[in-house]
């Protein structure tokens, strides 16, 4: 029998999860630069907009970016995989929910360097930073997406 006490606790849940983005529960691997605390603040923004995220250090990271096919030119201190997918740096959550919802014939996307006010560092909606598709059909880069712009998906 649900008590009145199950019932609010579970209505509540499926509110939560409805305000939660459609891919949310995906499972993260987060590879990170030793010591590096905006790595660290990146996967804590992830698990608050529900994935599941476990955090390792990175040991060669050159080598397992590369690895991974991530253009070196493209690099950062973080790599994400996802879903078949790999998000390299602070790539902001709307871009990458749209690839893991779209699925589109990329390796991943990429946020080069560490752009003040991406998430992870500062986290201010109205910073200008690219993210920049490769691998498939981006080759070694297309722009896709343009942070702190009125339509970022206009590129």
């Amino acid at each position: 029998m649900i008590t009145r006490r199950h019932f609010t606790t579970l209505s509540a849940t499926v509110l939560v999860m409805a305000g939660l983005p459609a891919s949310a529960g995906t499972s993260m691997r987060v590879l990170a630069s030793p010591g590096c605390g905006c790595c660290h603040a990146w996967a804590d923004l992830a698990r608050t907009r529900g994935y599941t995220v476990t955090v390792e250090e990175l040991t060669d990271p050159e080598a397992q970016k590369s690895e991974r096919g991530i253009p070196l030119e493209l690099a950062s201190c973080h790599t994400i995989e996802a879903d078949g997918y790999v998000f390299e740096g602070h790539v902001p959550f709307e871009a990458l929910e749209a690839v893991l919802k779209d699925r589109p014939d990329i390796t991943g996307l990429a946020v080069p360097g560490m752009p003040m006010g991406s998430p992870g560092m500062g986290d201010d909606p109205s910073a200008r930073f690219d993210v920049i598709a490769f691998g498939g059909e981006a080759g070694t880069g297309t722009m896709y997406y343009r942070a702190g712009t009125a339509h970022p998906f206009d590129t």
